[in-house]
């Protein structure tokens, strides 16, 4: 597993770009509400429920689809977003800033289970560079989705299904 610090703002596989252009989406499932797109990627959801905890009526597990952006105000639903440590939430506002990665680059292990990353990250996969602000990486070699953290050791236990 290889992870860079890179010396540019950006996120995901498409976010911003240095010049400060706007790139294509990021990867996931869309979710458009009033000034705001919201993105989720299952692959890297391990469900520490920030944003259940956070904006309970946006993020609803069970409830189709369980990704409600009309129903919060757009800054609010981005500032819980930025909260989701395994960067499986994205958003982008229809007028506002994008996120701005961690300065400088913070790594916390937590105690059993995945390596938590936030700044500006230029992760090495099996299908190329991830370029992202937050990241879970996996702690135990055991993940189906290298370098990502899919909870392979039970370390986390999902809320519930999902759309």
């Amino acid at each position: 597993m290889h992870v860079a610090v890179a010396r540019t703002a950006f996120w995901r596989n498409h976010g911003s770009v240095a010049d400060g252009t706007v790139s294509p989406d990021p990867a996931g499932k869309a979710y458009r509400g009033p000034g705001i797109t919201v993105w989720w990627d299952r692959s890297r959801c391990e469900h520490f429920a920030e944003c259940v905890h956070g904006q309970p009526d946006v993020f609803k597990p069970g409830r189709a689809p369980w990704v409600r952006p009309e129903l919060g105000d757009a800054s609010d639903v981005a500032a819980v977003i930025r909260r989701c440590p395994t960067g499986a939430l994205h958003y982008r506002l229809d007028h506002g800033p994008e996120e701005a990665p961690k300065v400088p680059t913070s790594v916390h292990r937590l105690s059993a289970g995945p390596l938590l990353l936030r700044g500006d990250l230029a992760l090495r996969t099996p299908s190329g560079v991830v370029r992202d602000t937050r990241a879970a990486l996996c702690g135990c070699g055991k993940t189906g989705n290298l370098p990502f953290c899919d909870g392979a050791c039970g370390v986390n236990e999902p809320l519930s299904a999902r759309d």
